[in-house]
């Protein structure tokens, strides 16, 4: 059970959110505000907040899938990515051109580029893949709760019986919907800010006292007993392993720089930004950010596993072994091993932290589920398709209207669902249901001006369709040859080759993508934009994306964190040729991991959580000052008129004054 110096840490943490909330409420003042936060976010609470997405008890449990199934070896795996990665990070990719459309949501953008039915069509595709990827999120955090805070498997209420998680999950799902509906984003960005500058300290205590009670070469022992073929230590000795191996790498990062900025469980930052380029720094600073994060989930599994397998905790474990055999459901058994384990092996106060983590992530990443889903059915499909603008009091109440009904379909769905899936494959193949066919449709309409709706058309429902038939065959034959990443990565392939072929064969007029991305005789004249110069010729910062939008600070946290990447990647180059010629022996990938995975996770943890505590306690500090100095305008709502944003036609440029949105960026 639960100690009350836990309970009183959960208990001020979640009074604390509650109060932000009340108090970001007289801040809302229009639609904008609601769902973008006014477009006046910096790069540190961008980066801060949104990493709240990486915090819940539900991304735990899917880490702890991968780790319990994989060891180290699906890390070495991952380096092949880095520099890949690293680049569309830092150039921009994507998130550039899109900030520069004015876009609120992607669908929104979909109107400008393609047609209106298109945006209407988009928005309800990825608002109802939205709701089937959100709606085991709320089930399995409760489940991880409910073993965590030591509550019964089960409450009786007369001669009913009811599962406790589902009592849990919907007290949590209450409070996150009162967060999420009191300032919208302002709210969200305030608080996940907030909760990851908390979570980063209680990161620091957790690592030290996991440190103090396992010993490395117990938990390498563990590790390390494995069958030839399946080792967790050796990636050379792995292929053997199922699911999580050098197929599921590669095909995760194939289908990760696809889908940039496509899934629309975030949408609202990708348009937050206070400029294109804080947009594209708030994702470079994430970047180190979540690596600093990191140690903390690895250590917490790989101590797990040491808890339940090694001898020298076999009396400590027992309780905990005893309570994962009474877990009936052999999938939910193997999903709750790890999380159970945890439960029993912190002592008092470190628990109540990771406790205290982990509600903080629940309420953040589904308060933004929330947010993004409910938002994305107003705006992407119930606004394109009326004529007259609702008054913004109406839009802001229709907006809460919606995300209290994700809410209550991800209680629902949650409650009655039986999931069969690792977590991460779940969210891979229902994600393909948009993204498999949205991804050619992004990248082709914000670079090819020779892209055409009836391509959009044709790969979207490609893409959709494919996955579709993918989730059905998978929850109906467990034994169907592909898993929910291959079901994904190849759908994706058929979406984008049908995109460009029908639209070579339909194309007719090539698009205007000045006017589209505020360029040349579109662009929108600042008082205060400064002229950057264009450097021409050729030099390798441009090569990465570096480019004169970059401050000298800029480009050292960009140029560090491209080195950093490239870095692990020469080592897993030398390291995969060295392994070929002459394999290394057990001792050597012991130290390595040692260093690699647990050493400079920890030393990132106390950097970042120094830096990123002053970054994101000033950005919020700007956040309010500009709020405070907004300008408001009502026809900034996300309708689209003649393939332009509302307040952006000429006579609403006349008659309503637009507040700073950052000068035009050529990319």
């Amino acid at each position: 059970m639960t100690h009350w110096i836990d309970w009183t840490l959960i208990i001020l943490s979640v009074a604390s959110l509650l109060s932000i909330g009340i108090y970001t409420q007289k801040h809302l003042k229009s639609v904008s505000d609601f769902l973008s936060g006014g477009r006046l976010a910096g790069r540190y609470l961008l980066a801060v907040a949104k990493g709240e997405m990486q915090a819940g008890a539900v991304v735990f449990v899917a880490m702890f899938e991968i780790i319990a199934k994989s060891g180290f070896t699906v890390t070495w795996w991952g380096w092949i990515s880095a520099p890949v990665a690293l680049i569309v990070a830092i150039s921009g990719f994507v998130i550039y051109r899109y900030r520069e459309t004015r876009a609120l949501t992607l669908a929104q953008f979909f109107e400008i580029r393609y047609s209106k039915s298109f945006r209407v069509f988009t928005g309800f595709l990825g608002f109802t893949a939205g709701l089937l990827n959100f709606g085991i999120i709320p089930a399995v955090g409760s489940r991880f709760l409910t073993y965590f805070l030591g509550f019964p498997a089960a409450i009786h209420l007369g001669p009913w019986e009811i599962p406790t998680f589902i009592v849990l999950m919907g007290v949590l799902l209450a409070i996150t919907l009162f967060i999420t509906l009191s300032g919208g984003l302002i709210t969200l960005m305030v608080t996940n800010c907030l909760e990851g500058i908390v979570s980063q300290v209680l990161y620091l205590a957790i690592i030290v006292g996991l440190v103090a009670i396992f010993k490395w070469s117990d938990i390498v022992q563990v590790l390390g007993n494995h069958p030839r073929g399946e080792s967790f230590l050796n990636p050379f000795d792995s292929m053997g392993i199922e699911d999580f191996n050098l197929g599921y790498v590669l095909m995760s990062m194939l289908v990760g720089i696809y889908g940039t900025m496509a899934w629309q469980n975030q949408s609202a930052y990708n348009a937050a930004a206070i400029t294109a380029h804080e947009s594209v720094m708030g994702g470079v600073l994430g970047r180190w950010r979540e690596m600093g994060k990191g140690a903390v989930v690895t250590l917490l599994a790989v101590c797990a596993m040491t808890y339940l397998a090694h001898p020298h905790f076999a009396a400590q474990s027992a309780p905990a072994q005893a309570e994962i055999s009474r877990i009936a459901d052999p999938k939910l058994q193997d999903q709750m091993r790890i999380p159970i384990a945890v439960e029993h092996l912190l002592p008092v106060g470190l628990k109540g932290a990771l406790c205290v983590i982990l509600l903080m992530g629940v309420f953040g990443g589904d308060g933004t589920h929330l947010h993004s889903w409910g938002s994305l059915f107003i705006q992407d499909v119930l606004v394109p398709l009326r004529r007259k603008p609702f008054t913004p009091q109406q839009h802001i109440g229709l907006l809460r209207w919606s995300m209290a009904g994700v809410a209550l379909f991800a209680f629902l769905f949650g409650a009655f669902f039986h999931q069969t899936e690792y977590i991460v494959m779940w969210w891979q193949v229902t994600t393909g249901i948009y993204v498999a066919g949205a991804g050619a449709v992004i990248i082709g309409g914000l670079y090819w001006k020779k892209g055409t709706a009836a391509g959009a058309w044709t790969a979207l429902i490609a893409g959709s369709g494919l996955s579709a038939f993918g989730i059905l065959a998978r929850q109906f034959n467990p034994k169907f040859p592909l898993n929910g990443m291959e079901i994904f990565f190849y759908a994706s392939f058929i979406a984008t080759a049908l995109y460009v072929i029908v639209s070579l064969l339909t194309n007719r007029e090539d698009f205007n993508m000045d006017r589209m991305l505020h360029r040349g005789q579109y662009g929108r004249q600042q008082v205060d934009s400064e002229t950057i110069p264009i450097r021409t010729g050729f030099n390798w910062s441009k090569l990465i994306g570096i480019d004169a939008n970059y401050s000298k600070p800029d480009k050292w946290i960009a140029g560090l964190l491209f080195a950093w990447g490239i870095g692990w990647f020469v080592i897993f180059i030398v390291g995969t040729i060295w392994n070929l010629l002459a394999p290394w022996p057990d001792f050597v990938w012991v130290a390595f991991w040692h260093v690699s995975a647990i050493g400079l996770p920890i030393f990132l943890s106390v950097v970042t959580a120094v830096w990123f505590t002053w970054g994101g306690i000033k950005d919020t500090r700007d956040l309010f000052r500009r709020l405070n100095e907004e300008k408001i305008n009502a026809l900034d709502n996300g309708m689209v008129i003649n393939h332009q944003n509302l307040d952006e036609t000429a006579s609403n440029l006349e008659n309503h004054s637009n507040r700073r949105d950052g000068r035009p960026l050529n990319r």
